[in-house]
């Protein structure tokens, strides 16, 4: 097998980059405490040129995580609360018949939100199906039709949304076709007690800062065309193929996937794989990702890509179980 092998002419770029990557990290853990994996992983989808998925029980700083991320990178924000009765028009913007100074009516398209580099869908999971389907075509081609027109949206264009647990009220499970446009579900818990010492004791005075601005769109652009230039070697890429192939019941030779898991993860999970495990590479200061890697962002990844039968349900089996023996002959 070849392993990856390093470009000498993107060196000095990565290096640049990692610099730059490393102070927004630190500026983010001004403000997020004890949540350092949720914000290595939110850099990584970022870097990956992807969307991401929050889910966590309300109060644990989703909310707050992404709009800190947001003002640190310096990108174009907006932000949806969804609701049962958001539509899709209030998303994505909508035609309006209007008059000129000749008197003669003409449609003009108004743009919505969605028209931003950086689009927070809060509680994404409490808007109705319908409304969860206009960010579809976004999230997958960058671009929006409304009345048979084409509009591109700017570049780059993250959705970062958030979730609550599906057993609250008011909530309407996102379908499979959207899960897969996130390119992660991170989970977020709770923090251990020496952190939670430091949330309540610092956002509950009048002089909490405000997070610095250290980058610019351009500089996000070039830190995800570094990431696709990244190697990656043989044994990596057939570990991700491995992988993703054993969560699917009709390829796995894994008892409990063919048992328990109804439908797996499709190649869009690969292509996820390979750019993350680059990312989080580059997050942590090396040329080439590994096989650490690879497990690290494997539940991410996989998670909302998979989904367990009724009978595992009955018998309480947890799907981040069943990932981990996915992944158990590359630990």
């Amino acid at each position: 097998m070849t392993e990856a092998k390093i470009k000498p002419d993107i060196t000095q770029e990565f290096d640049k980059n990692y610099q730059w990557i490393s102070a927004i990290k630190d500026e983010v853990k001004k403000f997020i405490w004890g949540q350092d994996r949720v914000i290595d992983l939110a850099l990584t989808t970022l870097l990956s040129n992807g969307h991401m998925l929050l889910v966590g029980l309300p109060g644990l700083g989703k909310t707050r995580l992404i709009n800190i991320i947001s003002a640190v990178m310096g990108l174009e924000n907006s932000r949806i609360q969804c609701t049962p009765d958001l539509m899709p028009a209030d998303i994505t913007g909508s035609e309006i018949l209007t008059q000129d100074e000749d008197k003669k009516r003409h449609f003009q398209f108004i743009k919505g939100p969605i028209f931003c580099q950086f689009l927070m869908a809060d509680e994404i999971n409490r808007a109705s199906p319908r409304t969860q389907s206009a960010l579809l075509q976004a999230m997958q081609e960058r671009a929006v039709t409304i009345a048979g027109k084409n509009y591109e949206l700017p570049t780059p264009f993250h959705v970062m949304a958030t979730q609550n647990p599906l057993e609250q009220e008011g909530t309407y499970p996102l379908p499979e076709a959207q899960l897969d446009r996130f390119l992660m579900q991170i989970d977020v818990n709770y923090p251990e007690l020496s952190h939670e010492k430091d949330i309540i004791s610092i956002t509950t005075t009048k002089n909490e800062e405000s997070p610095q601005k250290l980058a610019k769109a351009d500089e996000l652009i070039s830190a995800q065309n570094i990431v696709r230039q990244m190697p990656i070697g043989e044994s990596v890429i057939d570990a991700i193929l491995d992988i993703v192939r054993q969560g699917r019941p009709e390829q796995s030779d894994i008892t409990n996937v063919k048992e328990y898991v109804s439908w797996g993860p499709g190649p869009r999970a690969g292509q996820a794989f390979m750019l993350a495990a680059r990312a989080k590479a580059l997050v942590d200061g090396r040329y080439a990702p590994s096989l650490d890697d690879v497990i690290a962002i494997a539940e991410p990844v996989l998670k909302h890509r998979m989904a367990l039968n009724f009978s595992a349900q009955t018998k309480g089996l947890d799907i981040s179980d069943i990932i981990s023996q996915m992944c158990e002959k590359y630990k």
